[in-house]
């Protein structure tokens, strides 16, 4: 059996130019196309906020892409939906990409860098209302992979899987990782 790979020391910071994007490979070649052409762009017309994933401050062992959404109660499941709002929309906010480069594979990296995003996305409810975490699984691996958290498929929109935030908070507590305090 193969051992896993030990997992280096990494810190996260909002892409820069400093940032090594053209060495970043990933299994999806919409990730690395997308980190590679688009990303720097869409954070400076601020449409999405990357964060990477470095062990050098150069290198980009892996990223995620978050920004504000908003999703329509009626893709909600009914149980849940009927107990939240009148309103037609519910904001949340969206992981909408996330990966790690092939040579981190099996360092458990994939989960580091979803437990960093959550942590965020929790942080950022506090100041701006989101009653949920929403991911875009690109393949049946991705889904398998945000289940394994929790999340649970939004039944309308193929691909999309939600958590709650109070769901998340939860696990990000019982798992041991900080949360700034705030007024609940």
């Amino acid at each position: 059996m193969e051992e896993a790979k030990q997992k280096p020391k990494f810190i996260f910071e909002p892409l820069d130019a400093k940032h090594d994007r053209a060495a970043f490979s990933c299994e999806e070649p919409a990730l690395n196309k997308y980190l590679k052409t688009q990303a720097s762009q869409d954070v400076e017309k601020n449409l999405t906020a990357i964060f990477v994933c470095t062990p050098d401050g150069t290198k980009i062992a892996g990223y995620y892409a978050l920004s504000q959404y908003s999703v329509a109660l009626d893709t909600i499941p009914e149980e849940l939906a009927r107990k939240l709002t009148r309103q037609k929309q519910v904001p949340a906010t969206l992981i909408g990409r996330l990966a790690r480069d092939t040579k981190f594979a099996g360092t458990g990296l994939g989960e580091t860098l979803l437990m960093d995003a959550l942590r965020r996305c929790v942080n950022h409810s506090r100041q701006i209302a989101s009653w949920a975490v929403i991911v875009d699984a690109k393949t049946d691996t991705n889904i398998a992979f945000y289940r394994k958290y929790g999340f649970i498929e939004l039944p309308k929109i193929p691909r999309s899987l939600f958590l709650p935030i109070s769901t998340t908070e939860k696990m990000l507590v019982e798992a041991g990782i900080d949360v700034e305090p705030g007024a609940r």
